[in-house]
């Protein structure tokens, strides 16, 4: 391994520090809605999918199974999504979006908009559509949440 030169740009720990003010930066946004972030990356993940495996979910979301029926339950008692079991196999569980889940992610997705132009104010919109495409682009590593297949 090359030595690291002491002029080195560390990004981890800016984005670290980026990562912690923006939870709770979005946290505050959505408090009024009901929704954690989970929430809404789980409802975005459903939305425009037909019907999806649970399993495909917790693939999608990289959560444990265990974790997964967990978040769905939260979901489910808010009426956010449906669960059914999948008349194909009878163990396996179908998880849609409901229209009220729909309605809830639309509105969570307006509050975390504005949280997130309050966090990137410094920055013009086109940086902040360099930063978003060099995230995506940094992510491809780090697994980012996919779109469900069914």
């Amino acid at each position: 391994m090359a030595a690291i030169e002491a002029t080195t740009y560390h990004s981890l720990p800016l984005l670290n520090h980026l990562s912690r003010v923006g939870s709770r930066e979005a946290d505050a946004a959505l408090a009024p809605t009901g929704l954690k972030p989970r929430h809404l990356v789980a409802l975005m993940l459903l939305d425009g999918q037909k019907a999806v495996t649970q399993q495909h979910l917790a693939e999608a979301l990289s959560l444990d199974p265990s974790n997964v029926v967990g978040l769905l339950n939260e979901l489910e008692s808010s009426s956010l999504v449906s669960r059914r079991r999948d008349p194909a196999d009878r163990r396996r569980h179908i998880v849609e979006i409901t229209a009220d889940g729909k309605d809830a992610m639309l509105a969570a997705q307006r509050r975390i908009a504005v949280a997130e132009a309050h966090l990137l104010r410094a920055l013009s919109p086109q940086e902040r559509r360099t930063l978003h495409t060099l995230l995506v682009k940094a992510s491809g590593n780090a697994s980012p949440p996919q779109p469900c297949k069914t």
